[in-house]
């Protein structure tokens, strides 16, 4: 069993605070993101019709997810961005045009309080909490920008043991699309571990390239270097557990940060979600070669 965040409620929409932000230097190199950091709901939404047993379920948040984040944060001594909005309200790592983006029907799980979301219903989620989340990870990056060191962007999730009925051989994923510049060293360093040398999955439990996901959005679209890593809930499900992951983490992610060649934000890789990508990513390199 693991230990459940507790709900997080206010008012109103206005009243709900969507963005968890932590301190870091803004020349850390590093952001640490966590998409699916809470399960919170506005009170309004009087928890989407569903049993708050529900909401501690991995289809409201990624469990552990917090903990680590905030956690490797520290180590790095780098900002975070974390949601506080649960992603059955909508979810900040998918496109503000993905059909995913307000789930009627989640695991298995009716979301009542989802069933007659209409457009106008949708545009108001985004504009109060979505579009909060994507624009601090966006000015956050942009500022570390501006230091004159691209920062690379992590992203924290979690993942559930078994999925339809199969057991996940998985005890950590690196999730990556074209640059492989975080992704393949990470991997490399993962899999000299004496306890997971066989289970680091390499682009599982998912495909890292999601068009329009935060990674998609603000490291491709910009030429950063990010990976998103998954770890299996069952793993960080106690705050003990996940911060002792985080501490594994940063030891790892050390040494690759310290290379000059991955603070570099480059157009050569594009993405494998859309050809559109690698467009934008010319338009941010270019900037970054005239200084801006």
């Amino acid at each position: 069993m693991h230990a459940a965040l507790p709900t997080q409620t206010a008012a109103t929409g206005q009243d709900f605070v969507p963005v968890e932000r932590i301190d870091g230097a803004l020349d850390a190199g590093v952001i640490v993101i966590c998409d699916h950091a809470a399960n919170g709901l506005p009170a309004e939404y009087r928890g989407l019709g569903l049993a708050p047993e529900s909401l501690d379920r991995h289809i409201a948040y990624d469990i552990g997810a917090a903990w680590l984040t905030r956690r490797l944060a520290g180590r790095l001594g780098a900002p975070a961005v974390l949601s506080t909005f649960s992603r059955l309200l909508i979810d900040p790592n998918r496109g503000a045009d993905d059909p995913t983006l307000v789930m009627r029907l989640s695991d298995g799980a009716i979301v009542p309080g989802n069933a007659r979301a209409d457009a106008a219903e949708i545009a108001r989620r985004l504009k109060l909490y979505w579009t909060p989340y994507r624009d601090a990870v966006a000015r956050t990056v942009e500022a570390m920008g501006a230091t004159g060191l691209a920062p690379v962007v992590v992203s924290i999730h979690s993942f559930t043991p078994v999925w339809r009925g199969a057991a996940r051989p998985w005890k950590i994923g690196v999730l990556w699309d074209m640059d492989s510049r975080l992704a393949a060293p990470l991997l490399r360093a993962l899999a000299g571990e004496a306890d997971l040398a066989a289970a680091v999955g390499d682009n599982e439990p998912y495909d890292g390239a999601l068009e329009g996901d935060v990674i998609d959005d603000i490291a491709t679209a910009r030429g950063l270097a990010n990976a998103l890593i998954e770890v299996r809930q069952d793993l960080i499900a106690a705050r003990e557990d996940a911060e002792a992951w985080a501490d594994r983490l940063g030891r790892l992610l050390g040494p690759i940060l310290a290379r000059p060649e991955i603070h570099r934000r480059t157009s050569q890789f594009g993405s494998r979600a859309s050809g559109k990508v690698r467009q934008i990513s010319d338009r941010f390199a270019a900037s970054d070669r005239q200084g801006g």
